[in-house]
């Protein structure tokens, strides 16, 4: 889920043991019937298929850019880079006071990246990550699992870079999973479990590429 946060929605979990072996291609086959997995901590030694009754998505053309975050993005004073650091993301994404990614579904992750199905795109100040955010594609649909923020608005700059790169993509799905108010205001919207299931289908079936887009400059990113 596209969060700072643990997942919180209606949902329908499903436990399962970690001797279940879950696999990449099992994690995969997962997302594509609109199923993903989550630990209750850190700490836990369960993961459990999620469900959501209600689904957040992102209209892939309907992302709100504040006043603040237009500021934040002209004054340019970051580096967008796609892959460069995936698991020091996930990392980052994880250390937190709650959190859904333990250590099996954080190895799960690692492997789907190294697959090409997972990636990240990071929030850069000289040597500094400072926002980020991760997710898996399948097709042409993008699933977003988490995002991190250590300064001002570093989420939301990744937010407004991954938007523009799934656009130029040709992505038709940006799943978040669950809503929250932060991607409400963002532009994020709920829809019902059988209209996300009728997009996912279409989604999965299409082709898009996520890494040789372009990254662009804030002047192109926003316009005059």
């Amino acid at each position: 889920m596209i969060s700072t946060g643990s997942k919180n929605g209606s949902t329908q979990p499903i436990p399962i043991k970690l001797l279940s072996n879950i696999t990449p291609e099992l994690l995969l086959q997962a997302y594509a019937n609109g199923v993903f997995p989550m630990a209750d901590s850190a700490n836990s030694d369960e993961i459990f298929w999620v469900d959501p009754i209600k689904r957040g998505v992102f209209p892939l053309g309907g992302f709100h850019i504040s006043r603040s975050l237009r500021r934040a993005l002209r004054r340019g004073d970051y580096d967008i880079r796609i892959n460069s650091s995936f698991n020091h993301t996930v990392s980052n994404c994880a250390n937190r006071e709650e959190t859904w990614i333990n250590a099996e579904i954080h190895d799960l992750y690692s492997q789907l990246h190294h697959l090409g199905f997972a990636h990240s795109l990071e929030v850069w100040r000289g040597k500094q990550m400072f926002g980020g955010v991760y997710g898996v594609t399948l097709g042409a649909a993008f699933f977003g699992e988490s995002m991190f923020s250590k300064a001002a608005n570093g989420s939301k700059i990744a937010l407004a870079y991954l938007m523009h790169r799934l656009n130029a993509g040709g992505f038709k799905l940006f799943d978040t999973q669950f809503i929250t108010p932060h991607l409400t205001s963002l532009g994020a919207i709920e829809i019902k479990r059988g209209l996300y299931h009728k997009q996912l289908i279409t989604a999965v079936t299409a082709t898009a590429d996520f890494e040789t887009a372009d990254t662009p400059t804030p002047f192109d990113l926003l316009g005059p």
